[in-house]
């Protein structure tokens, strides 16, 4: 209903609360008729209205308008599939982000579950670089999702103004993009849509990852319509042209090559576009212009990250967002810049790296899916020579060697592990055939810190040989 007096507009709104009657009260005494035109003009000008709240209230609308016990301030964006905006809780006035599924997909079951799904999968993850799900609700025809408002907008806004960034700034936020998707993967999460948009600053200058909502979701891959197939075309189109394994958590890892591409360049790694015919080319992933042409004094190591992400051979790209973040935290030291825990991480770091040696790609995704979903930070070598060398500069909390795949050089191989990460406490274990029993028992008394088990074995038992040399890791800013 269209209010026409002072009386009308002061019961809608109180009634739908989205003004407190003691704000009405003082408004009213400046009232000199019972005009609902005069009572509005007066609260906008009083800040008690917003533009987006009177347009709806002055056509008789506004279902919708508190949500969740929210009320929707400013639209902040808006896509195909959804709506957010700035928001503020109606009991304590917080700021708060509002996203609203767009009403013309209620009809649509499969885009509504998406939709529900994105805010049960986000409430799960809390992460300093993940934006916090907070409730995920259904309010007449209105489905939305609440979360932390983020001040300063998307990645993509912040490119517009700044153009490009320089080698730290753009390492930083990296970080803590992968940071985030590390996380998420220790939640059996990976995130299907990293783009410029789906990454918020905030004021502080962090990068916090929004929308997961195509996390992980077989039944939206098999989709041949609706908006979320769009959505994830570049993601099907990279894993179909380069064989990788459907929701390949190594795929968000190409996706965040292209996005540090974009801050460190400027320039795009591929057209946008909408046209789904040419986001289905797989040419478009695999002929990007490597970074250096367009930044020749780039450094040779932030180079050589950017381009290893982009290898559409995902058995060429880092095996793991664990690996990612251990070399941007190695090229920011190296850079000059001590990277930063951030203030809201646990005084104790509750994942340990496991480093796995190991050639075979089919036994690498296993390796990598089973372990990081059982909260490990799972990082992939195929050489020996390679781990050891990483063993020695920079101690993995474990380390796991695979007779199969080091052959006969892996006896060796356990023994020398063991007393590079002697100072750090590392354990290892050591996977032999049933054909090596001599080697099995001259390995098992080396140490208390080393493991080693008989083929044929299960996942499972080599968590728990994990698990019985975990150590507690040491506190972080004490």
């Amino acid at each position: 209903m269209v209010p026409h007096s002072a009386d009308d507009l002061e019961s809608l709104l109180v009634q739908s609360q989205l003004v407190f009657p003691e704000e009405i009260a003082a408004c009213r005494r400046e009232l000199t008729t019972n005009s609902a035109k005069e009572l509005m003009a007066i609260l906008e000008r009083r800040q008690l209205l917003t533009p987006l709240q009177s347009q709806r209230i002055r056509k008789g609308d506004v279902d919708g308008l508190v949500l969740g016990g929210c009320k929707l301030l400013y639209r902040n964006a808006a896509g195909s599939f959804a709506r957010v905006y700035r928001g503020s809780r109606v009991d304590d006035g917080r700021m708060i982000g509002i996203k609203v599924l767009r009403e013309r997909w209620n009809a649509d079951p499969s885009t509504v579950r998406l939709f529900l799904r994105e805010g049960d999968i986000g409430k799960r993850l809390k992460h300093p670089n993940i934006v916090p799900i907070y409730e995920t609700g259904e309010q007449g025809r209105y489905k939305f999702i609440t979360m932390e408002f983020v001040e300063g907008g998307n990645l993509r806004d912040f490119l517009k103004i700044r153009r490009k960034l320089d080698s730290v700034e753009a390492c930083r936020y990296g970080l803590d993009m992968v940071r985030g998707l590390e996380y998420a993967l220790q939640q059996g999460v990976t995130h299907r849509d990293l783009k410029l948009t789906n990454v918020l600053m905030s004021s502080q200058g962090v990068a916090k990852l929004i929308d997961f909502g195509l996390a992980a979701d077989d039944a939206m891959l098999r989709r041949e319509d609706g908006p979320d197939l769009a959505v994830a075309l570049e993601y099907s189109t990279l894993e179909r042209g380069s064989d990788a394994p459907q929701n390949d958590p190594r795929s968000d890892l190409f996706f965040l090559g292209t996005i540090l591409y974009e801050l460190l360049t400027g320039e795009e790694p591929y057209p946008r576009t909408s046209d789904r015919e040419e986001r289905k080319r797989f040419s478009r992933y695999r002929d990007i212009r490597p970074i250096s042409s367009h930044l020749p004094r780039l450094s040779f190591r932030v180079c050589q990250l950017v381009d290893r992400l982009l290898q559409v051979n995902p058995a060429l790209r880092h095996q793991s967002a664990g690996e990612v973040v251990v070399e941007l935290e190695s090229i920011l030291r190296e850079l000059g810049h001590e990277p930063t825990v951030p203030a809201s991480r646990p005084a104790k770091r509750t994942s340990q790296t496991v480093l796995c040696v190991e050639d075979r790609p089919k036994m690498q995704d296993v390796l990598r899916d089973y372990l990081s979903k059982h909260g490990y930070r799972v990082l992939l070598l195929s050489d020996p020579e390679r781990a050891l060398t990483r063993i020695k500069n920079n101690p993995p909390d474990m380390v796991v060697f695979f007779a199969d795949s080091s052959g006969e050089r892996v006896a060796e191989d356990f023994k020398q592990a063991l007393s590079l990460g002697q100072t750090k406490g590392m354990g290892a274990v050591v996977v032999v055939g049933r054909s090596q029993r001599d080697l099995v028992e001259s390995l098992g008394t080396l140490s208390d810190r080393g493991k080693v088990l008989t083929q044929p074995i299960q996942l499972r038992e080599l968590r728990m040989a994990l698990e019985s040399l975990s150590h507690p890791a040491p506190s972080v800013g004490h």
